[in-house]
């Protein structure tokens, strides 16, 4: 566990392992503590590492709006800060369009990309869903938020087996809840993203995945990365939603492990 000061902003951020660096980027929340069931994993393989994205969680940030690109500047100082030249990039929903971002501006840090349950462009599905759930936190609060929040990224079947943990969880994340305008301002950063013109850019070596009963961001946004991505190779789910990684984190560990493997650098 480190805080790295990046100018006026800290980040905090965990490191596991040893071995080539993985960096694993979170979703809309932003928090290191997402990929709870992969860093285990992967620490006996690489470096780990994960963050708490600016403005949640125990990193510092201004109020105010904030980009895709500001969070990606973020990674690149983050890993200047910790002398990694060049990583893999695993990146879950927003953090794919991070990691999207960073694999355009700035392929040579990039081995390898994973992008799991992401999109490179918000289409009218899209705006409604998020637009939504804006709504929802402006006018209801984040308790209201939080419990809508789970409807949509769990599935049904795994919600009806699971109330007792699902509460748990509703509860840590309503305990460290940022200030609503930083969700409000991440929102609409997702909003306001579109690489969708510049994927044919990203040369890395890149595994797209995803489950085919994300109702967040449906498999065919998915499907629409794998066509613009040179070479890239998709695997699709069927089933675990949007969160498939906490839902099955053994399918997905052992799908990541041989991609991640077969393209480490030498030595």
């Amino acid at each position: 566990m480190k805080h790295v000061s990046l100018g006026e902003l800290g980040l905090h951020v965990e490191r596991a392992g040893e071995g080539f660096p993985v960096v694993l980027i979170s979703g809309l929340n932003g928090l290191a503590r997402y990929w709870s069931e992969q860093v285990p994993f992967l620490s006996d393989h690489f470096s780990v590492i994960t963050h708490d994205q600016r403005g949640v969680g125990g990193s510092d940030g201004r109020q105010g709006a904030c980009t895709i690109e500001e969070m990606g500047a973020d990674v690149i100082a983050m890993l200047d800060a910790l002398e990694i030249p060049r990583a893999h990039v695993i990146g879950h929903s927003t953090g794919g369009a991070i990691a999207q971002w960073l694999a355009i501006h700035h392929p040579k840090r990039v081995a390898a990309l994973v992008l799991m349950s992401s999109w490179s462009k918000p289409d009218a599905y899209f705006r409604r869903f998020f637009l939504l759930r804006r709504k929802i936190l402006e006018t209801l609060g984040p308790q209201a938020y939080i419990e809508a929040n789970s409807l949509s990224i769990f599935p049904a079947w795994w919600i009806a087996a699971n109330e007792a943990n699902l509460a748990v969880q509703e509860a840590q994340y309503a305990a460290t809840f940022p200030k609503i305008e930083t969700m409000l301002n991440r929102i609409d950063a997702i909003l306001g993203f579109d690489c969708a013109a510049e994927l044919g850019r990203i040369k890395a070596p890149t595994l797209i995945v995803t489950a085919d009963d994300d109702i967040i961001v449906p498999c065919y946004s998915s499907e629409a990365l794998s066509r613009g991505i040179p070479g890239a190779e998709l695997k699709i789910f069927p089933a675990g939603g949007h969160c498939f990684n906490r839902i099955k984190p053994r399918e997905f560990n052992h799908a990541l492990l041989p991609f991640l493997a077969e393209n480490t650098p030498a030595g």
